[in-house]
């Protein structure tokens, strides 16, 4: 795991998750570590876990506030029209596939706002290339929020269209969704600014390079 640590103290450790496996993969080797939020398993990039119960209320709390910044890198299918903006679609379970948490179509249990501002970086044949930041925490709310504006996340076997394996939807031989969970930002307990990096890993790096 020492491979995967971008960032440790007494309180707190942030690591970079690989694609493949869960958010909690990580306390088979550290089991006294606390997961402080979760990827999905397919999503790569940081993940904090905290080293006593203190840190992890209190990185709770910074969540539950919305005090953290969290940036994702994704490809998108589709060329965006707009560099910049904002999906403010309320998420909810979808009626027909309860794993989905949907923003359009039929949907049941509790409706939660949910909000994610995006940039383009870059513009490929029929992709974008992107960072979206997610202003509230639901599940599955980049992927779910992409999906409901047209442009799924490249890849998405849950989101994506139901071809998704076609060339033109998930190029490069890629096999999982590209969406990497690049930055995280917060103030720590001691009152320290933390602005933590992952790079991209190398499967979503050929993928651009192939599209290049």
């Amino acid at each position: 795991m020492n491979r995967q640590i971008i960032y440790e103290d007494k309180d707190l450790i942030a690591l970079n998750k690989p694609a493949g496996v869960n958010f909690d993969w990580a306390l088979k080797e550290r089991p006294e570590l606390l997961p402080a939020h979760r990827l999905d398993k397919d999503t790569s990039g940081i993940i904090l876990f905290a080293k006593n119960q203190g840190t992890a209320d209190y990185l709770k709390n910074l969540f539950q506030t919305r005090q953290i910044k969290k940036a994702y890198r994704a490809l998108v299918v589709g060329e965006m029209k707009n560099l910049r903006g904002e999906i403010n679609l309320p998420i909810g379970r979808s009626k027909k596939t309860p794993l989905k948490r949907v923003a359009i179509g039929e949907q049941r249990g509790k409706i939660r706002e949910a909000v994610t501002e995006y940039k383009v970086l870059k513009k490929f044949n029929g992709f974008a290339f992107l960072e979206a930041y997610p202003k509230t925490g639901r599940t599955h709310q980049i992927r779910s929020h992409f999906a409901a504006i047209g442009h799924p996340i490249v890849c998405d076997k849950l989101y994506g269209r139901k071809n998704f394996r076609r060339l033109a939807d998930c190029p490069a031989g890629l096999t999982r969704q590209f969406l990497h969970a690049y930055a995280i930002e917060f103030n720590s307990q001691n009152g320290s600014r933390l602005c933590l990096e992952a790079d991209l890993p190398e499967d979503l790096k050929k993928t651009l390079d192939m599209l290049s």
